[in-house]
């Protein structure tokens, strides 16, 4: 029997059912969508969603504009709460990239009516459509 706070091994589990059970997608259909996409990798390399994933296995996982990586410590078949669902993997991915690091495009006033032609034109150049 295992202690409170402690999450049980289930030995080999499928992938789509582990990433959806960790919480890392939302249902499982998305889950086994984003493996056939090739959106899921096991060590570096893109599995079918019925590929067994064991404790020690590294999965990348790209979703909602963002890839997680992290490290498999424990396989759960059922979902799981947020808290316990933490304890099963160790997270490897990247902190992203400060807000500074992206380009803002300029905004119009809200309510100041439609570009100009001049002001179209500047807006073209500047997102290079020329």
């Amino acid at each position: 029997m295992p202690q409170p706070g402690t999450v049980p091994e289930a030995g080999p589990v499928r992938i789509d059912a582990w990433v959806w059970a960790v919480r890392l997608l939302k249902t499982r259909s998305e889950a086994a969508t984003a493996c056939r996409a090739g959106h899921v990798k096991i060590n570096g390399e893109s599995v079918k969603p019925s590929q067994q994933v064991v404790s020690g296995d590294r999965v990348r996982v790209w979703a909602h504009h963002r890839e997680v990586d992290v490290e498999v410590t424990a396989t759960v078949r059922k979902r799981v709460g947020a808290a316990v669902a933490t304890q099963c993997y160790v997270d490897h991915t990247p902190p992203p990239p400060p807000k500074e690091a992206f380009i803002r495009l300029p905004q119009r006033d809200r309510g100041s009516g439609r570009p100009t032609k001049k002001e179209r034109r500047q807006l073209d150049r500047l997102r290079g459509r020329n």
